[in-house]
């Protein structure tokens, strides 16, 4: 008895060392995750300040928690686990998710950059302006906001799954939570910063302060509204950049075209990089202007349906 329960104490020392040794490579993982999607939180934050633009300062910071209080239940409630479940029942259902997320993101660049570049004359009958709520306009852009944040998050997360399969499942579960926390705190984190760059420049440059901190608050005052419009057309770029390349990634030959791009250009990393961004940037619009032409067509069909 004794013997038997000592040979218990000691595949228990063993399953703990076991797990502590798998444990201890989640730090490792959740480093190669975040490197590995960088460019998507790049782009997470760049799209996200335009959100905010326009609505009441005061109301900036709420806007933005509320975004990332549902981009995070959004990662640790229902695609972390949807990741999970179609890794283990379905894989090869993933690939196909990740690009109509993609496709959607195309639609939405290229709505911008259509809107962006179309010109209206002025005997042009326009549709009627709807006249809505300061709440209502903040609804409509949380909304907005967190459609958008859903597919970029479905890719960090995705990416998140590829370098934890094979691993046990509370190692998955581990890392993937780990990396939802923190992208998201940094992210958000950032923008916040971002958003509210403008009250702190009008605080330094308050009469208090000396004459070259006054000097930095006016600078910063008057450079934020030109970076936020600058970053606005990056976030733009970077939804036709992203959508492109995840649609890219999903069929083979494609996604040999872009591998291809990057390996003759790899003596130039740079310009391998610029490359493809442009390539994908390309492709994002062509892919938008036909997603845009799909949906015009579903929604007049249904409409005369409707009479």
């Amino acid at each position: 008895m004794p013997s038997g329960f000592f040979a218990l104490l000691d595949d228990i020392s063993a399953l703990v060392k076991a797990s502590a040794a798998s444990l201890d490579d989640v730090p490792t993982q959740v480093a190669k995750t975040t490197g590995k999607v960088s460019g998507i939180v790049i782009d997470d934050t760049a799209v996200t300040p335009k959100y905010v633009v326009g609505l009441d300062p005061s109301r900036e910071l709420a806007i933005i928690y509320q975004i990332a209080k549902k981009s995070l239940i959004n990662k640790l409630l229902i695609l972390s686990p949807a990741a999970l479940l179609l890794g283990y029942f379905a894989p090869w259902a993933i690939t196909p998710i990740l690009m109509v997320g993609g496709a959607y993101l195309c639609f939405e660049g290229y709505e911008k950059v259509h809107s962006l570049f179309s010109h209206h004359d002025g005997q042009t009958e326009r549709e009627p302006v709807k006249e809505i709520t300061p709440q209502e306009l903040e609804k409509e852009r949380v909304g907005s906001a967190v459609r958008t944040d859903i597919i970029l998050s479905a890719e960090i997360m995705a990416i998140a799954y590829s370098q934890v399969t094979g691993q046990a499942i509370l190692n998955q579960i581990i890392v993937m939570v780990t990396v939802a926390i923190f992208i998201t705190v940094a992210v958000y984190g950032f923008v916040g910063l971002i958003v509210k760059a403008d009250d702190l420049g009008v605080h330094l440059a308050g009469s208090e302060q000396s004459p070259t901190t006054q000097k930095i608050g006016r600078g910063i005052v008057k450079f934020m509204p030109h970076f936020l419009t600058w970053l606005g057309y990056v976030g733009t770029a970077a939804m036709l950049w992203v959508g492109a390349e995840i649609i890219a990634h999903g069929i083979p030959y494609t996604a040999h075209l872009l591998h291809d791009l990057e390996q003759s250009l790899s003596s130039m990393p740079i310009v391998a990089w610029l490359a493809k961004v442009l390539a994908c940037g390309a492709g994002g619009l062509v892919i938008g202007f036909i997603v845009e032409k799909v949906v015009g067509l579903v929604k007049k069909v249904f409409f005369q349906s409707g009479k």
